[in-house]
Order: structure tokens, then C-alpha cells, then sequence
């Protein structure tokens, strides 16, 4: 057999050929000039290519079938996309509007948990690629779920309302959306599952066009991905790129509000002997600060301190949190790493209960830090700094051996 004694050769090759030229028009991206010619950055920014071509058909084929849904798992330690969070979990479902959906599993400990039932994506500018981009309809938050006492839930989506742990859906839902956020090393993510409730045959093989459908949304979607970032942000996100280094007042948006969250970005460029202060007021709730790349990709979490939450933090005594984003580590307690990057992003958010603060930020010499900072300011030496990575490093694998 030979290419052309198949009836669907001829659409299957032009649809992979149209992909391959997508890939080498998403790798020109890596060039664009938000982004450094330092050998670190132009690396990265190939390697969040890379991570998320090794997603794209997950998405595109493999979980796509709403009427045998499949939970994805976004981002970790390898791959990173969407100004993910370095202390949450992400994952998603596609879904339909027609069918009813068992989700089960185990609640874990983690202190943020959020099922979002997503809908459309609105047409014109201001639209983040796929599988983005598309607006929350309902949600229901860790307060809200019914847990049984070994820790087991079952949540149901669509169909007749019931009296908990039900989500309507609508003609126009297309995923499931669920995010995990941590705040001490010790918590334990959820077990998560989904299923059609009247799901009693097997799932069909995909057909030559569903596939021709999937290389096209895959193609679709890397090109997105290296065009949306880092530009979105600055052009629909509200981050000032000729401002950088401080953080504008967070926003929340009705969006915002249905995820349990509030966010904000600062843009930050950094010279090698230059470190940047962040300062602001202990407050309730729960908070986290993330170190990013150009492209918007968490930095190395696993290995490095480049995230914080309240519970990993050191409190000044005039009860303000001050952390130090530097390129080497100056021996205070809560220093954030750049990896030796000349420039990315630091997004604040905010969960639960209270309400974001003012964030203020400062930029003064690596070498003068100690006089900017209180005399009380904690400080760790290197053993308690490589103790702190080891208890991470466990952390963050547990984290994501259970998803």
C-alpha cells in the first residue's frame, strides 16, 4: 500500500503538512522582540513551544470527545502555559451542554479548590487562544462541596438540579475547569475523575475527518500560544510594558469573581546587579506571588524559590511581607529566583477570604540590600536554604504523582 490507495490520504498528508508549517511559523515566534537574544531566554521560549507541542493533541484528539471526557492536566513541571500559577493545579474536561457528567474522586487538602463550568468564547479582539478564552457560567468552590467522611465526592453536571455538588450546564458549555492552590507543603491534592453517566459502549476509533479536525486545532493552537504571549497581556491585560517593575491596582472581574480570585501583573527588568523589593501589608486570605518568563511560563518551581504563600513566608515584625526577586540569592528568607533572567513577570493573586492589598515594589543594588531591608529581616544560611529546597522538591513532586 502506497500514499494515494486510501481514500482519506490525500486530506490526512495536506492536514499534517499545514501543521508542520504552523510549527515552523510558531518557532519564528521565539525571536519577537519582548523577548531577550540571551541564550536563556531565546532557550525558553523554545522550550515552552516544545512543552506545549507535546500537549496540543491531548487536547485536540485524545480528551476531545465530550461524550467520553477525559480530565487534562495543563501545567507542571514540565510544561507551562497561561501564566499558570507555580503552587496550583490545573485541569480541564470538554464538555457538552446535551450530556450529564459524574465527577469523583478524593478531596485532598489543598487549600483552594474551584470547578468552573465554562461556555463560549465571545468573538473579536481581546479573545486569548484556545483552549482559552471562554467565560465562566458556574462554579462551585471547596467551602461549597459536600465531602463524605473518608474524604470521597461526587459532583454531578447537567441534568435535573439536585439539592448539592451539582453544576448546571447550558447549550453553549464546552469545558470543565478545575484549579487546585496550595499554601503549605503538607496539603494533598484532589483525585479527580469524570464520566457521561449513560456512558455504555466503548469509545469509537477517531475518523480520517476528526483527525483532519484535531491537526488543524492543534496547529491553531501552538501558533496561538506563541502569538497571544507575551503580547496579551500587555495589550488586553492591563500590564504597562514601558512601566516596568511595579505593580498596577488589582482588578477583578465578574470572571474573576466566579474563579475565586483576583490577580495582578508586574512586568519586571532587572540588570545583574540590581534586586527588587516587594512590600506589602500581612492580610487574610489566601495569596500567592509566582515568578514567570517572558512568555508568561512559571519558572522552575521544583527546583528553585521562585513562588510564596502565606505559610511559606517571613513576616517582618512591623507585620509587613518583603520579598527579594534577584539573580543570586542574597540570604534573606524570602528570596525569589530569576534564574539568571534579564526580565519576566510576577502575578499576585488573591483567594478566599479578605482582600487584596497595595503591593509596592523598590529596585536598589544586589549589594546595598541589607541597608534597605529592617535589621530584623529573616535571613536563612545555605544548609536552611537547601533544607527549604529539599522540603519543595518533595512538595511538588507529590503534587503532581497524584493527578
Amino acid at each position: 500500500m502506497a500514499y494515494g490507495d486510501g481514500p482519506d490520504d490525500v486530506a490526512l498528508r495536506r492536514a499534517w503538512e499545514t501543521f508542520c508549517y504552523q510549527v515552523k511559523a510558531a518557532g519564528q515566534q521565539i525571536f519577537k522582540e519582548h523577548n531577550p537574544a540571551s541564550e536563556l531566554h531565546r532557550v525558553d521560549a523554545l522550550r515552552f513551544l516544545t512543552q506545549n507541542l507535546g500537549q496540543a493533541f491531548d487536547l485536540a484528539l485524545e480528551t476531545r470527545d465530550t461524550r467520553y471526557p477525559g480530565m487534562h492536566s495543563f501545567c507542571g513541571p514540565t510544561r507551562k502555559l497561561g501564566g499558570d500559577c507555580a503552587d496550583f493545579t490545573y485541569q480541564q474536561a470538554w464538555i457538552d451542554g446535551d450530556s450529564v457528567y459524574r465527577i469523583h474522586g478524593e478531596r485532598g487538602t489543598a487549600r483552594f479548590f474551584n470547578i468552573t463550568v465554562q461556555g463560549p468564547r465571545p468573538d473579536g479582539p481581546g479573545v486569548l487562544h484556545e483552549p482559552f478564552g471562554d467565560v465562566p457560567e458556574a462554579s462551585l468552590a471547596g467551602a461549597e462541596l459536600a465531602v463524605d467522611h473518608d474524604g470521597t465526592f461526587e459532583v454531578f453536571l447537567g441534568g435535573a438540579p439536585r439539592a448539592s455538588n451539582w453544576l448546571p450546564t447550558t447549550a453553549g458549555s464546552r469545558k470543565l475547569f478545575v484549579r487546585q492552590g496550595f499554601d503549605s507543603w503538607d496539603e494533598i491534592p484532589a483525585r479527580i475523575a469524570i464520566e457521561r453517566v449513560d456512558m455504555a459502549e466503548p469509545k469509537p476509533l477517531p475518523t480520517a475527518q476528526q483527525m483532519v479536525d484535531a491537526i488543524a486545532w492543534a496547529g491553531d493552537f501552538l501558533t496561538g500560544v506563541m502569538g497571544d504571549w507575551p503580547e496579551f497581556p500587555f495589550t488586553h491585560g492591563g500590564v504597562d510594558a514601558d512601566a516596568p517593575n511595579r505593580f498596577p491596582a488589582v482588578v477583578s472581574t465578574d470572571g474573576d469573581t466566579k474563579r475565586g480570585r483576583a490577580a495582578v501583573n508586574m512586568h519586571w527588568v532587572l540588570t545583574p546587579d540590581e534586586a527588587l523589593v516587594i512590600e506589602f501589608d500581612a492580610h487574610d486570605g489566601f495569596w500567592s506571588l509566582t515568578n514567570m518568563g517572558v512568555f508568561f511560563n512559571s519558572m522552575d518551581f521544583r527546583y528553585r524559590p521562585v513562588s510564596y504563600t502565606p505559610s511559606r513566608t517571613a513576616v517582618d515584625t512591623d507585620g509587613k511581607v518583603r520579598l527579594v526577586l534577584a539573580h543570586t540569592d542574597p540570604g534573606f528568607h524570602n528570596w525569589i529566583d530569576t534564574q539568571g533572567f534579564e526580565r519576566g513577570n510576577v502575578t499576585y493573586r488573591h483567594m478566599l477570604d479578605g482582600a487584596p492589598v497595595p503591593l509596592r515594589t523598590e529596585v536598589v543594588k544586589h549589594s546595598e540590600l541589607a541597608g534597605v531591608l529592617p535589621a530584623d529581616t529573616a535571613t536563612v544560611t545555605a544548609e536552611e536554604r537547601r533544607a527549604q529546597m529539599r522540603v519543595r522538591f518533595d512538595a511538588v513532586g507529590r503534587r503532581y504523582t497524584a493527578l
